[in-house]
Parts: C-alpha cells; sequence; structure tokens
C-alpha cells in the first residue's frame, strides 16, 4: 500500500465508505462533511457505498450533497433528481418478500446461538438485508463469534460480509461493486471500466474488498491497518489518519489535485 503523497489522479466521482471511513467514533464529523460539500462545489461528485439501510440512504440522498446513495451493499440505489427520488433496485418485490422470510429464521437463529450480538439497531429500516450488531451498540464480540455469524449465513446459502460494526447477510445475486457499476453506466451511459482514471474510492474495512480490487484509485483510511493480514486484495493507497480524519486527507489530496 503505497503513501496517499504518491496519488496523483484527478478525479471527477468519489465512491466512499460510511462507517469509519466518513465517520468516527459513530459520528460524523463536521470536517469530514464539510469536505463532501467542497467536493461538490468543486465538481466532484460523491456516491455513498455502504451497508446502512434504505431508510439511512433515502435522508442522506435528499439531504447530503452527493450525487446518488448506494445502500445495503449494493442492494440499492438512491438518487434525489430534480425534487423527485429515482431508486434502482437489485431485487424485485417478489424476491425481496421470499428472502425477507429466509432471513427471519436466520435471525432467530444467531440470536440463539451467538446471544451476545443483536439486531442491527437499524434493521427496521433495511428492505434488504439482515445486519447483526457485533460492536456498535453492544460490547464488541471475540472473531470466533463473529466468524460463527458469519457461517450461519453461509450454512443458509446467504451472502455475508463483516463491516466494522455488522455482520451483514443477503440473498441475492449482487453486492457493492455490481450495483456500483449498474449505477454508473446508468448515469453517465458509459462503463465504469472505461473511466476509471477519473474515478477513486475510499473504504476501511474487509467487506469494502471487492471495491478495493475494483477501483484502480482505491484509498484506505489507516483503520484498514487493522485488518491487513486478512486481506487478499489491499488498497493502492492508505491515509496516514484513521476514520474521517483519513477522509478528509484524501479530499485535500483531490482538491489540490485539480487545482494543479
Amino acid at each position: 500500500m503505497k503513501s496517499l503523497a504518491q496519488f496523483q489522479s484527478t478525479i471527477k466521482y468519489l465512491f466512499t465508505d460510511i462507517d469509519d471511513t466518513l465517520t468516527l467514533d459513530g459520528q460524523l464529523p463536521a470536517e469530514s462533511y464539510q469536505k463532501i460539500w467542497e467536493l461538490h462545489q468543486k465538481g466532484v461528485a460523491v456516491i455513498p457505498v455502504t451497508g446502512r439501510p434504505a431508510g439511512w440512504c433515502e435522508m442522506i440522498a435528499r439531504m447530503w450533497p452527493v450525487l446518488a446513495v448506494i445502500g445495503e451493499n449494493g442492494a440499492l440505489t438512491f438518487q434525489y433528481k430534480n425534487k423527485s427520488m429515482e431508486r434502482l433496485y437489485a431485487v424485485d418485490e417478489k424476491a425481496r418478500e421470499e428472502n425477507q422470510k429466509k432471513l427471519k429464521q436466520i435471525e432467530k437463529e444467531i440470536l440463539e446461538k451467538v446471544p451476545s450480538c443483536a439486531l442491527a439497531s437499524d434493521q427496521f429500516t433495511r428492505l434488504f438485508d439482515l445486519a447483526i450488531d457485533f460492536c456498535e451498540d453492544v460490547a464488541p464480540l471475540e472473531k470466533e463469534s463473529i466468524q460463527k455469524i458469519v457461517d450461519i449465513f453461509h450454512s443458509h446459502g446467504a451472502t455475508a460480509k463483516v463491516s466494522s460494526i455488522h455482520v451483514n447477510g443477503w440473498f441475492g445475486e449482487y453486492d457493492k461493486r455490481s450495483m456500483c457499476e449498474n449505477f454508473f453506466i446508468n448515469e453517465t451511459g458509459k462503463a465504469l471500466d472505461d473511466r476509471m482514471e477519473e474515478c477513486a474510492f475510499i473504504g476501511d474495512s474487509p467487506n469494502d474488498e471487492p471495491l478495493f480490487e475494483f477501483f484502480e484509485n482505491s484509498v484506505a483510511v489507516a483503520n484498514i491497518l487493522n485488518f491487513k493480514d486478512q486481506l487478499k486484495s489491499p488498497p493502492q493507497y492508505v491515509t496516514e489518519k484513521e476514520g474521517a480524519h483519513g477522509f478528509v486527507e484524501l479530499a485535500n489530496k483531490i482538491l489540490t489535485n485539480l487545482k494543479s
């Protein structure tokens, strides 16, 4: 992983994780929100890509200076245009309802077999996935317990991804990368692969690994060093600071490169 000082690309589209990338200790600091505004004002489109739920994405798309929001690990994109919310879903309504029934059974099993975890507090605003909290509002679980949650999802044929706070599980052939690609071609008429030099992604944890691998300009905040032994596809660059402070580093670098 290279120092951010070596980052020279001129970026027009910045895809960014939210938790522990834009945030710090569970809060959105003024400095990272201000940088989103500065990027927006300079013509850089910011697209949050998150495991957070549809309910959050509705608010973020409507009220933040972002081009769109990709949520629930690639299940949906919300974009607020001309006073209207446009929604793109990876799974149709019938499949979603069937998947939710299966996820309720998995939820019951996980909570019985791993009693120290909890249903994520934002679960009631989710449409497509099941989020299990292992350190946001509960005492941090050991790696073995987190892996047990993942294994239960897998035993039912579900996809499971570990973020910095939740294990997210779902049914469906989609992920953050596929929805980034779908959104980009819908928005620009061009494949994301063909515009890589203008795009960047920043994240913080192993569930961002598919995007670290996909984006040529992939960046991680310094928190990623806690997981470096787990990564098969590390990011190209790493910031000096963690969380929101690291995001600010990248935003400043992008804004500087626009001037040069």
